[in-house]
């Protein structure tokens, strides 16, 4: 076999961006930038996105082997958790508190909301897209939403950090819950896809 390793495929994130739209929002084409609707969630910490499968399965166990004869997939989740700097960023106040956007348009430059007792079940498109210099990579989600929240915590040495945590559910006619697209920036990688 041959050596295809390549420093040129590392890959060491320059920029996170996060971006959302309503539910079922077409992503725009390969790298575009997002445009509206596509709403930019502002600045994020260092450590960017920590993205998540998590997978169960069940094994069928049978007499007469010492081995599952079968193994049955039950579960597969995709997750993302992110933490925000923005702290008054409408769009992210909005995920964080679980009420719509509209909620916190200001009248006299003050926007006043009650935050539901019931959560509801706002749900969202998103795209998350990392750079490292000519090398991308984009996570598209039709249809999240926010199910995880970290602790608010308003102090007097740092910004206040948001940290939420998305899970992506199947969109729109069963599109996939999570699309991956690279952008290989130029580097070769012929070598892995070898010609019959």
């Amino acid at each position: 076999m041959a050596d295809t390793r390549n420093a040129d495929l590392t890959f060491g994130a320059t920029d996170y961006l996060v971006y959302a739209a309503a539910v079922n929002t077409a992503a725009p084409s390969a790298f575009a930038d997002p445009t509206t609707p596509w709403i930019n969630l502002g600045w994020i910490t260092t450590e960017g996105g920590l993205f998540k499968i998590e997978e169960e399965s069940q094994d069928v166990e049978a007499a007469g082997s010492l081995e599952p004869i079968r193994t049955l997939m039950t579960k597969s989740v995709k997750s993302t958790q992110v933490t925000f700097l923005e702290g008054l960023n409408p769009m992210v106040r909005s995920l964080y508190d679980n009420v719509p956007l509209a909620s916190l348009e200001p009248t006299t430059d003050i926007a006043e909301y009650t935050l539901p007792d019931k959560p509801a079940d706002l749900r969202y498109a998103f795209i998350f897209d990392t750079m490292d210099g000519t090398k991308r990579m984009r996570l598209y989600m039709p249809n999240g939403k926010v199910t995880e929240r970290g602790d608010e915590q308003p102090q007097t040495t740092d910004v206040m950090p948001v940290q939420m945590t998305f899970k992506f559910y199947k969109g729109a006619g069963n599109t996939a819950a999570v699309k991956r697209s690279l952008k290989y920036g130029g580097v070769d990688v012929s070598s892995f896809f070898p010609e019959a």
